[in-house]
């Protein structure tokens, strides 16, 4: 049963009560008593069995997550030890650097699964974000995929967020603009009066589109792969976090999203 149900159930109750309290008609009272109490234990106990049940997820993800850790810090920490030694083997050091990005994605993955799964049972906290640094390591993390160039404006900026699940909003709109550009297309990515700003000079979108946008598995081009542009879970975690999002475009332009970042500042 619903919260709400719930609710709905106890005010008739109550009036129940009072309504035999009032007429002094003790054989309404007794049994309506009777249920708000076997209902009060019911509730009582399914709250206090989703805590146990988060609790014990929450603690076996940490072992999990701690578990993943210890190889993946092996694997980065040998991976050094092992560059300094062959520092003059530019073969052997490219096979090195490889293996060092594959850690990396990998540290990224069980990242984003911790990140997932607190995210399920609400446990997540907000922390204080350095905004440039995090977008400079984004778009750093994009340039391995040698597309397109970036141009970056950055004013300094501080705010408290869900970071991890800030950079995935910010993946997810960089990966657009460069999915919808030509490989050689400018990216500019300014952050100016505490708005955070990207621009691409892609294929853009006409009126009809942008009112489609947020949509689950809405893309713009029906030969596209993948499961759509992915805005509405940028615009979900907008509003939980209360950022508030602005998309201006114009077919064969280009698109440029504001995220307004006042609400969250430091």
């Amino acid at each position: 049963m619903k919260n709400y149900q719930f609710i709905l159930l106890y005010i008739l109750l109550f009036v129940m009560i009072f309504y035999g309290l009032f007429y002094r008609n003790m054989v309404v009272v007794l049994p309506v008593v009777s249920v708000l109490l076997i209902l009060f234990i019911l509730n009582s106990n399914l709250l206090k069995k989703n805590y146990e049940i988060d609790e014990n997820l929450l603690h076996l993800t940490k072992e999990i997550i701690h578990e993943l850790n210890i190889p993946i810090s092996t694997i980065q920490s040998n991976v050094s030890l092992i560059r300094k030694q062959v520092k003059d083997n530019e073969k052997l050091l490219k096979r090195l650097n490889r293996i060092e990005d594959a850690s990396k994605r990998l540290e990224r993955l069980y990242n984003e699964l911790h990140y997932s799964i607190k995210k399920e049972i609400k446990t997540i906290e907000r922390e204080e974000v350095d905004v440039v640094a995090l977008v400079k390591e984004r778009v750093s993390i994009m340039k391995q995929l040698n597309r397109n160039p970036f141009e970056l404006l950055l004013e300094p900026c501080f705010i408290v967020v869900d970071k991890i699940g800030f950079e995935k909003m910010l993946d997810n709109i960089l990966t657009n603009a460069m999915k919808y550009s030509q490989k050689e297309s400018l990216i500019t990515v300014r952050l100016e009066n505490n708005i955070l700003l990207i621009e691409d000079r892609g294929v853009g979108m006409d009126e009809v589109e942008l009112l489609m946008i947020y949509e689950r598995y809405f893309q713009l081009d029906n030969s596209s792969q993948g499961k759509g542009i992915g805005l509405a879970l940028v615009q979900a975690y907008c509003i939980d976090e209360k950022i508030k999002i602005d998309i201006e475009s114009k077919k064969g332009v280009g698109t440029l999203v504001k995220l307004d970042l006042k609400t969250i500042i430091v």
